[in-house]
């Protein structure tokens, strides 16, 4: 397991932690300072002025019967309403200064996870304070109805071989927390749901593994001014019965140019279903350039549509290897993932979209060869509007990295337009965690099986293969209506490119390895130093049978030696 960062845009981004990246968060980004309890004159002041992010506990141990989102928007209006307070660090050296070597020793007791006394089929474990994990989040439970803080007990942590004076943990807190369900058998609690560090969480449903992260917003993502990472400062989980299959909680963020209210409900099975409810309002004193609704961020180190530079038996390293989009319109597009040699970002027009996600394609363990990482095992995460959103665009950010240790793709959908500051913004959407890619373009069109990256080649008359100076891109279509068609149908496929793309060649043929067809695409590049834009179609007598294939080859630094460019465009030229 590595701890996870990735320099963009001149700044440190928070990414994952546990399982094999970890989510860390940006310097002087966390979890709220717990705030001592004050008089009540002074908590109503700072209530209402100043916006606090908790009250003193036996003020929780009121609220009303029936807490939940108008809660806690009520709270991230107020919030909203005040000046930003950065949270201050409360971390002793031994834990801030701590290698995540160390950080990792300090799991969870088993015999002390929170609910493991009474009958529900959740349990909760929680993640200790250390590193950039420098200020606590406050953890509430409610039950029926009446709200209580889950207190900091460093007793519910192995601490390992780890020596420090144990008043030093006195005056800590809890960095996140875990769900555990017994989804892979019964009787067995494995953790299903993570949320630590920023606004991160990941999910995984029956026999996965951690991949993929999901974050509840994100400000100024990918651009070349700092990005801005909201956190997750206060949390209140619903105590599930004996018979409930999901589990709800609420979260309040914050971040100094935004907050917000959020309701998630996690179903656990196959697939992992999370419902989330999203209350977002914007501070007085300044807009974001960007606003990202529903971000997910993952890993693309190299795949058969960019093979890795150097010899590797792996044939990929990636948690996902394409953005998916299904339009307002009702298109599907598929945009393969790329590693880039700059930062790149792309936008797709999407008004009201009906779903987006970063998928992970093709499930054969022969894709990966990964003993160790089993990326063949790592969900996709589907994202399905559940209101509407109006205009805006899905935007992908992808990183250069150099291994597979940084997260380096981030998905969101933008909206075109803010309202005025102190107006909800509301999104409600659903977010599948799934293996079964196929499933969601059920009753759809076809789909893009694989991107294949090639020299381009001709036979000679003496039927020997040799390179023709141009790339190839062999794009392999199945599913849906192709299913049925008979191998001489008069299928033909839609192409088109940007004016720095010369198509010299295509050819379209059946593929009956997978009841499918494979286009081979055949282009010469005209400026390395520009975007290539490429797309593609298969349609027949004017009906389309399969989604976009949309790719972009990005642009090389005009700095890069003429060779090196080369190499890039043509490894074997």
């Amino acid at each position: 397991m590595n701890l996870s960062t990735r320099p963009a845009a001149g700044h440190h981004d928070p990414a994952r932690l546990f399982s094999t990246r970890s989510a860390p968060i940006a310097p002087g980004e966390g979890p709220a300072r717990r705030q001592a309890c004050p008089s009540l004159p002074q908590a109503i002041l700072g209530w209402l002025v100043a916006g606090l992010l908790g009250l003193c506990g036996t003020a929780l141990a009121q609220e009303k019967p029936g807490f939940g989102l108008g809660e806690v928007t009520a709270r991230a209006r107020v919030l909203a309403a005040s000046p930003y307070v950065a949270p201050v660090s409360n971390l002793p050296d031994v834990f801030s200064k701590m290698q995540f070597f160390d950080y990792q020793k300090m799991q969870p007791r088993r015999d002390r996870f929170a609910w493991s006394e009474v009958e529900t089929p959740f349990k909760l474990s929680f993640y200790h304070q250390g590193m950039q994990f420098n200020t606590p989040v406050r953890i509430n439970e409610i039950v029926a109805g009446v709200v209580r803080e889950i207190p900091y007990d460093p007793g519910r942590f192995d601490f390992g071989d780890l020596h420090f004076d144990r008043e030093q943990t006195s005056k800590l807190g809890w960095a996140g927390f875990r769900i555990m369900y017994p989804v892979n058998q019964p009787g067995k609690d494995d953790e299903i749901m993570s949320v630590l560090g920023a606004s991160y969480f990941r999910v995984i449903g029956k026999g996965q593994i951690y991949g993929l992260s999901g974050r509840g917003l994100g400000i100024d993502t990918g651009l070349s001014i700092p990005e801005e990472f909201p956190a997750f400062r206060e949390f209140w989980i619903r105590r599930p019965g004996p018979q409930d299959k999901s589990i709800t909680f609420y979260a309040l963020l914050d971040s100094p140019r935004a907050t917000g209210a959020y309701e998630f409900t996690l179903t656990p099975g196959s697939d992992a279903l999370l419902d989330v409810k999203a209350r977002i309002f914007q501070r007085a004193g300044g807009a974001p350039a960007a606003l990202g609704i529903a971000p997910l961020t993952s890993m693309f180190l190299f795949g058969p549509n960019q093979p890795p530079p150097t010899y590797n038996f792996r044939p990929a390293i990636h948690d996902s290897n394409g953005l998916a989009i299904h339009a307002g319109n009702g298109e599907w597009i598929w945009r393969p993932l790329n590693n880039p040699a700059m930062v790149a970002i792309s936008s797709f027009a999407a008004e009201n979209p009906k779903g987006f996600g970063l998928l992970q394609r093709g499930r054969a363990f022969s894709r990966y060869e990964d003993l160790k990482d089993r990326y063949d095992l790592r969900p996709s995460a589907w994202i399905e509007p559940q209101n509407d959103w109006g205009k805006g665009h899905v935007r992908l950010v992808e990183i250069p990295t150099a291994d597979e240790t940084n997260d380096n793709i981030v998905a969101f959908w933008a909206p075109d337009a803010l309202p005025e500051v102190g107006q909800a913004m509301q999104f409600d959407y659903r977010i599948h965690w799934t293996t079964d890619e196929p499933a969601i373009l059920k009753d759809g069109p076809a789909h893009v099986w694989q991107t294949m990256r090639s020299t381009g080649e001709i036979y000679q008359s003496n039927l020997i293969r040799a390179a023709d100076g141009t790339l190839a891109f062999l794009v392999d279509f199945k599913g849906g209506p192709l299913r049925d068609l008979a191998a001489n149908a008069p299928v033909a496929a839609r192409i088109s490119a940007n004016d720095n793309v010369e198509i010299v060649g295509t050819v379209l043929q059946p593929n009956p390895a997978i009841q499918g067809w494979r286009l081979t695409y055949r282009v010469k590049v005209k400026d390395s130093t520009k975007a290539s834009e490429l797309r593609a179609a298969l349609e027949l007598d004017g009906r389309t049978l399969s989604e976009t294939w949309s790719f972009q080859l990005p642009p090389l630094p005009a700095s890069m030696p003429v060779k090196d460019r080369e190499r890039y465009l043509n490894l074997l030229r």
